[in-house]
């Protein structure tokens, strides 16, 4: 004979903390989740919950389950005035799934302030993943204590803003940039360490001021050179005598 939820409490008070806590049990808030799956269209996620939950029979014994899969998770990356902050998702990553008050399957689908179409709160249907959190087997390194980085998991390559405002971009791999629009460096000095290859014309100077420029050389120019308006490989002298000798050095 199966035995009465109040008989196995023992009493009213009993019975009432267990009621509370078989209702606080089905209820979510936030766990910690490990990515199955990201759908980069949707912008959701699969998500195993990493913590599992506590299922009773009906004589009372107590087993512990993993929780099932959650699909089509919105992932939330920081987002607001027109821009966003994305990061691949990969399997295998951690995040934290927090759980909503009341069901967002409307919302989801529309945006915008929408019916509750379901009465559930706090339920697994209704969670948002946000990826980040790290477990102590899974944590990163060498984190900055003087900037704010955007960074790869190993360090190598990162673009850090620092308190004293200096900004430091460093990769083992290739820096790339492209503008349509044109790109300008202000600066009172500019130095580049290493080999310069420009495809493209040059321009230098000051704007219509001019400028100087100082090379150390030496200089190899593979076409012609135009000074003052003067050809390098074209020009001529006028008033010299044709001979076999050579002129001297340049004064």
């Amino acid at each position: 004979m199966a035995i009465s939820l109040s008989e196995r409490a023992g009493g009213e008070q009993e019975l009432l903390d267990t009621l509370r806590h078989a209702l606080s049990s089905q209820l979510r808030v936030a766990m910690p989740g490990i990515i199955q799956s990201f759908d980069t269209e949707a912008v959701t996620c699969t998500v195993q919950p990493a913590i599992k939950g506590v299922v009773s029979d009906q004589n009372g014994s107590t087993q512990s389950v993993e929780l099932p899969l959650l699909v089509d998770v919105p992932v939330i990356f920081p987002r607001g005035g027109g821009v966003t902050l994305t990061f691949p998702v990969a399997a295998g990553d951690e995040c934290l799934v927090v759980f909503a008050d009341r069901c967002i399957d409307f919302w989801w689908q529309n945006g915008g302030v929408q019916e509750s179409v379901d009465p559930r709160q706090h339920d697994l249907s209704d969670a948002f993943a946000l990826p980040g959190p790290q477990s102590q087997k899974r944590k990163i390194s060498a984190i900055s204590s003087s900037g704010a980085q955007l960074r790869s998991d190993d360090g190598q390559a990162y673009v850090e803003v620092a308190a004293g405002h200096d900004i430091t971009v460093k990769t083992p791999g290739k820096l790339s940039a492209s503008a349509e629009g044109g790109a300008e460096i202000t600066a009172p000095e500019i130095v580049l360490n290493g080999n310069v290859t420009i495809n493209g014309n040059l321009s230098q100077g000051m704007g219509n001021r001019g400028g100087s420029a100082n090379i150390n050389g030496p200089v190899t120019i593979q076409n012609d050179l135009t000074a003052a308006g003067i050809s390098l490989s074209s020009h001529v002298h006028s008033g010299v005598q044709p001979g076999s000798g050579n002129t001297g050095k340049p004064q």
